[in-house]
């Protein structure tokens, strides 16, 4: 018997190319020089054909922020208390976290999911969704067993469904995880075969000392887990983590039930990519926000052959740079709907 997965997966189809088709035409014979308004023409067409609708309406908004921990901590070279995921995901209920600051801002529900903070955490803002206590050091191990990645997985798909359900159509991504940096560099190395040195970045912080440290786990963990770069839920499965699975979920449902989704950042991204993995037609899909200040930030965007829309030097995670991008989405619906056409001059 299929499993949610798998169903997902193969509800996927392209977008509604005769919808582009006629978002086109209406932009053509708008009050510009065609081509003149750059990405959000291009951003329009897509969601017209995302949506099948040559007038794309901007829809009710969410951003989905996956939260865990990971047991590469222990390593010892990141500067900052693990306790620190579950903090922000409580200071999330009371807005003060800079996500919900920003999703305010964009009229945007935020959903918190804990998909695996160590310990109890409090809040009834969470979703307690909690698959373990962690993962396992990548460097002594893999990170869970492929049971555990692939219900991940499914817990981001479950989420995002049920969203859907209630109305939403437009979704964005977002993440909270001490050293989730080391595992999403570890997962973009295993997928694309890139050096671990062009991805591994300072992260949250930390002197040289703790960043070669840093980096020769990534190595380690590729060499003693040796993920197989031909199989998505193998690598999250070896060296990745809870937060990342999830997200992969979050993509592939938003493909499946034809809604665009918005990558954030680096984590987000590398989420993108397992995702893109398993299928490529969720590419159509998604929407990049900004080019995250994290080192493997450009390495990530053109292995997913994607342009940024912002340029904003952040790397806070959390979902930031989908909220910031929800604005840029809302001006390109408003523009091919109500921008005058040439017609209007007669």
């Amino acid at each position: 018997m299929q499993g949610l997965l798998e169903k997902t997966v193969q509800k996927i189809s392209p977008i509604n190319r005769e919808a582009v088709e006629k978002a086109k035409e209406r932009q053509d014979g708008l009050l510009k020089p065609p081509g003149s308004l750059g990405k959000l023409e291009d951003l329009s067409l897509k969601l017209a054909g995302i949506y099948g609708d040559p007038k794309p309406q901007v829809q009710k908004k969410a951003i989905v922020l996956m939260a865990a921990d990971n047991g590469v901590y222990e390593e010892g070279y990141n500067s900052f208390p693990q306790e620190i995921t579950k903090s922000l995901v409580e200071l999330a209920g009371p807005g003060l976290i800079g996500v919900a600051v920003l999703s305010r801002h964009v009229d945007s529900k935020l959903v918190v999911v804990d998909i695996g903070i160590k310990g109890e955490v409090k809040g009834e803002h969470i979703l307690p969704k909690k698959i373990r206590q962690g993962t396992a050091n990548i460097a002594k191990g893999p990170a869970m067993s492929r049971e555990e990645a692939i219900k991940a997985v499914e817990t981001g798909i479950e989420v995002t469904n049920s969203l859907i359900d209630e109305g939403i159509g437009l979704l964005g991504t977002g993440e909270a995880g001490i050293c989730n940096t080391t595992t999403t560099a570890a997962v973009i190395s295993a997928l694309t075969g890139i050096e671990p040195e062009q991805v591994v970045g300072m992260g949250t912080g930390g002197d040289e000392q703790a960043y070669q440290k840093k980096l020769q786990v990534v190595k380690d963990a590729l060499a003693l887990n040796k993920p197989n770069p031909k199989d998505p839920i193998d690598v999250l499965t070896k060296v990745g983590g809870l937060d990342i699975a999830g997200l992969v979920g979050c993509y592939l449902a938003a493909a499946a039930r034809k809604k665009p989704i918005v990558i954030d950042g680096f984590i987000a991204g590398g989420a993108a990519l397992c995702a893109l993995k398993i299928n490529p037609l969720v590419k159509d899909y998604m929407i990049p926000s900004h080019l995250s200040k994290e080192k493997g930030a450009q390495v990530l965007l053109d292995a997913l052959d994607m342009e940024p829309m912002l340029l904003m030097n952040m790397r806070l995670g959390e979902g930031t740079g989908a909220a910031l991008t929800f604005n840029i989405i809302d001006g390109a619906c408003k523009i091919i709907n109500e921008m005058g056409s040439f017609a209007d001059l007669e």
